[in-house]
């Protein structure tokens, strides 16, 4: 009864909470339509709310919060400038982007084995497993090992993880594994000698001017970030959703990340800029390196890219309008990101479908949108 009531007071609420902060806002009539496609969300009990973004290689055109980031025990509006658990955003925007960083550096070879930076990985028969292959998803990894597996300690996790067996040949099923991208996190720590919080905020993040963007943000943000579903009877604000980075002290290569719809339009600005040799972007990628990173790669069941989703079953919240440059991501918080070169646009969709039952839904309706941003 207690979450009938929540549940009713936060459609209650969230339908009448809308923030608009920024005289950026477009006059392009499209966007009319972003506002009554979240609107219907919230009524059907998919979020709480959203902050949805869309920009161009130089400025945002639009930006606006929707709803309620908590309900109970008392109501807090969404704002722009809210804090949001990235989940699986972080695959992108933290460990590809490392990865293609070390790359850049010629630290790292794509094609040459995982194993000539991660020695342990070689185990169990997985010695020829690439590093391309752990970022297109096919180098024949399992989803998910055992929660079990954390629950002993960290030092206890990664040795079961490197003794993890492949589930299939290198190249022959794509299967999204968040495995293989823990993997990728610990080969950036590996080669840059330094964990991969560390390197993600000096390297990437702080030159990027994402002054929000980090792992296990400081709990002095904690008003400004969206709740997401409770575990073990407290509400969840700050502190990773997801299981498994939590038993990994909240840094892990799949999940874990939090940041802002602003600091993600940054970062998509940056890839934006794959063409632009003259752009005033802040970028720690350079073009040819972007350039490689969003190239599609054929893959059983779709087209990926090095970290992103290009066309594959996990497109649902692409929609239909994007040119065959965009590549994207989602989250399971209820996060997405797209970004189109050729079209000149991001779009950043942000929510806690999870709060505050776990059973909202957000995919179909991100692509509604992107599909009316992409026309």
């Amino acid at each position: 009864m207690k979450m009938l009531v929540q549940c009713s007071l936060l459609i209650l609420f969230s339908l009448v909470s809308v923030v608009a902060v920024r005289a950026a806002d477009s006059d392009d009539s499209r966007f009319d339509a972003i506002e009554p496609i979240v609107r219907r969300g919230i009524e059907a009990g998919q979020l709480p709310g959203a902050v949805v973004a869309v920009a161009d290689s130089t400025k945002i055109l639009y930006l606006r919060a929707f709803g309620d980031r908590q309900i109970d025990p008392t109501r807090e509006a969404l704002t722009t400038d809210t804090i949001f658990d990235l989940a699986s955003l972080t695959k992108p925007v933290a460990t590809a982007t490392s990865v293609m960083l070390l790359v850049q550096r010629g630290e790292v070879d794509l094609d040459q084995p995982v194993a000539k930076y991660l020695p342990e990985f070689a185990d169990a028969g997985k010695e020829a497993i690439t590093v391309r292959d752990l970022m297109l998803h096919v180098g024949g990894m399992i989803p998910d090992n055992s929660i079990r597996d954390y629950q002993q300690g960290i030092d206890v996790a990664w040795e079961r993880l490197f003794a993890l067996k492949p589930r299939s040949e290198r190249g022959e099923k794509f299967a999204y594994s968040d495995v293989g991208f823990l993997i990728l996190g610990k080969l950036v720590e590996r080669v840059s000698g330094t964990t991969l919080d560390q390197f993600t905020q000096e390297e990437i993040f702080q030159p990027m001017g994402m002054e929000t963007t980090s792992y296990n943000p400081d709990p002095a943000l904690r008003d400004r970030i969206a709740a997401t579903e409770p575990r073990d009877g407290a509400l969840l604000r700050g502190k990773v959703h997801d299981p498994r980075a939590a038993l990994l002290d909240g840094v892990a290569g799949h999940a874990g990340l939090f940041s802002t719809a602003e600091d993600l339009v940054r970062y998509g600005q940056m890839i934006l800029s794959v063409d632009d040799e003259t752009t005033s972007a802040p970028r720690v990628l350079d073009q040819k390196t972007i350039a490689a990173m969003i190239q599609p790669h054929r893959v059983p069941r779709g087209t990926r890219t090095p970290g992103w989703d290009h066309q594959s079953p996990y497109s649902s919240n692409r929609g239909t309008t994007f040119s065959d440059s965009a590549v994207g991501h989602g989250g399971f918080t209820g996060t997405v990101l797209w970004i189109d070169p050729e079209k000149d646009r991001v779009f950043v969709f942000l929510s806690s479908r999870l709060y505050p039952d776990g059973k909202g839904s957000v995919n179909r309706l991100a692509g509604e949108i992107a599909t009316i941003i992409g026309r």
